[in-house]
């Protein structure tokens, strides 16, 4: 039996097809007090004219990690931004160039971050998303222009939206993952306002804070909201369990 080593001496990766590896990347946050997302409109064939999430090609030599960031880098104008891993899509014509599966990746932006995606210059627009069903059951999303119209959707990007939203909203009520579209400090009026976006669905006020206070996740800031006319309202930071 030969070794590895020259088993490997005498291996033709030729011999078998090839699928290439993509990277595409779901950056939320909110836009009007809606879950929104950052698109491009597509310059080329396939899809020219549909709108896209920022996405790319893997290098042979780039792990994911490193192609993710970079498409966060050129396509957004980010350095930084908590990226986690959502879902592989490998659907066989998902792309009518040639084999492409793509690893797509969750981003959740707070306001100030979502701004400057969208003042980078590189054509990212805020979609808002209209999801039209309730809780966990899943299914399509529209992203919609600032005017209302409905964007039409370059390859399977409809799906990937419409799964993070589904993973969004599982994980809201457990994890950490509403304060991530917040500023530092925030009011519980905007911590109930990035949860009503999520959902799509309103919540009882006394029971939301009650229920936010209760589980020891916001410190008072001792501090108060600016630039308002009527009563400031207390300004909290998360405080991450132990």
């Amino acid at each position: 039996m030969a070794s590895e080593a020259e088993f490997l001496d005498g291996y033709d990766p030729s011999a078998y097809e090839r699928l290439t590896l993509a990277v595409d990347l779901v950056l939320l946050g909110l836009s009007g007090g809606s879950l929104a997302a950052l698109l491009l409109e597509r310059q080329a064939h396939p899809h020219a004219g549909r709108w896209a999430l920022p996405g790319g090609l893997v290098g042979i030599d780039e792990p994911l990690e490193a192609a993710a960031a970079r498409v966060l880098r050129d396509k957004a104008g980010l350095t930084q931004a908590h990226l986690e891993q959502l879902y592989t899509f490998g659907g066989l014509d998902r792309d009518p160039r040639m084999r492409i599966v793509s690893v797509a990746y969750l981003a959740l932006l707070s306001e100030r971050a979502f701004a400057e995606a969208l003042a980078g210059g590189s054509g990212l627009v805020a979609a808002t998303l209209d999801v039209p069903w309730a809780g966990e059951a899943g299914g399509p999303v529209t992203a919609r222009a600032a005017g209302g119209a409905p964007l039409p959707l370059a390859f399977d990007h409809a799906e990937i939206l419409a799964l993070a939203v589904l993973r969004l909203r599982g994980k809201l009520d457990y994890s950490e993952v509403g304060f991530a579209l917040l500023p530092e400090h925030f009011t519980l009026r905007q911590l109930q306002d990035v949860h009503e976006a999520i959902l799509g669905a309103p919540l009882n006020k006394p029971a939301f804070r009650r229920r936010m206070l209760d589980r020891g996740w916001l410190s008072a800031t001792g501090l108060r909201e600016a630039g308002t006319s009527f009563r400031p309202a207390e300004l909290y930071r998360f405080q991450r369990p132990r």
